[in-house]
């Protein structure tokens, strides 16, 4: 993973004012590949109403995932019930590379190195291989990695509605036991999310959270949505992280074991008599 040098870490109790702020929320939005490699969370697709989840009466559609970048994952629903798995992990990459073009040639991005700021956080992502594994909609992914709050770098000018959104006031929160940073944006023209589809904010305002600690997107909801008891009012996700950068075998994602032979177990010659 890319290092940055600890020495140059602001002091916890540099002021900050609102442009900083909204520059360090942005540049979090940017860190999450350099932030961890394995991720084991809960996840949600829909926002969550009421306080934690409780272990005992987890909610409708909640799925238990453990991933490893790049492009590992494994998905459990919350009686244990396998849902999805990677299977090609060990694959070769033969093929992909005799049909390649300049894009598939990119690094993976804990092999290149970013512009960091003085927090140690991202201030401009470089050319990399970028991309989540999905599930169910893109924004699982986008969660995964918000960078669509921020783009991969800062605009030249902070001009009105220059950014891909506009932040509102930032405070920090505790999200599932870890902190965060929360915060209400509204896109703007130049918003490109990963999946249209599935955007991290509708048009108006959505209520975000974003993880300290790795940069993902652990809440999301649409405050604006139109009407009353309709599908679009509860636009929006909730994810509870559980572990991070754990050791994961290539078992856990793949549909048959790899196990090689348990050596300590006898194995019988069977000679056929002559």
């Amino acid at each position: 993973m890319a290092a940055w040098d600890s020495t140059n870490r602001r002091g916890p109790d540099a002021p900050r004012g609102p442009a900083e702020k909204a520059a360090a929320f942005r540049h979090l939005c940017r860190s999450s590949p350099w932030k961890w490699q394995s991720l084991r969370f809960e996840y949600l697709d829909r926002p969550l109403t009421g306080s934690a989840v409780s272990a005992a009466v987890p909610p409708h559609g909640l799925v238990r995932a453990w991933l490893r970048r790049p492009g590992a994952l494994r998905l459990e629903t919350a009686d244990g019930l396998v849902i999805a798995s990677t299977t090609g992990i060990n694959d070769s990459r033969g093929g992909f590379y005799v049909s390649s073009t300049r894009k598939t040639w990119l690094l993976p991005p804990n092999l290149v190195t970013p512009v960091y700021d003085d927090d140690g956080l991202v201030r401009r992502r470089p050319e990399a291989a970028y991309g989540e594994p999905s599930f169910g909609n893109g924004r699982f992914a986008a969660a995964l990695d918000p960078v669509e709050l921020a783009g991969n770098s800062p605009v030249p000018l902070e001009f009105p509605n220059a950014n891909a959104v506009e932040l509102g006031p930032i405070t920090e929160v505790d999200h599932e036991g870890r902190p965060a940073l929360e915060t209400t944006v509204s896109p703007n023209l130049s918003y490109r999310p990963a999946d249209p589809g599935a955007p991290l904010c509708r048009p108006g305002r959505t209520l975000l959270r974003i993880d300290a600690a790795t940069g993902v997107c652990v809440a999301s909801r649409w405050l604006d949505a139109p009407g009353t008891a309709t599908e679009q009012d509860g636009y929006g996700h909730w994810l509870r992280i559980l572990g991070v950068d754990e050791y994961m075998l290539d078992d856990l994602f793949l549909a048959e074991s790899m196990n090689l032979t348990d050596v300590r177990r006898h194995i019988s010659w069977d000679v056929p008599a002559e």
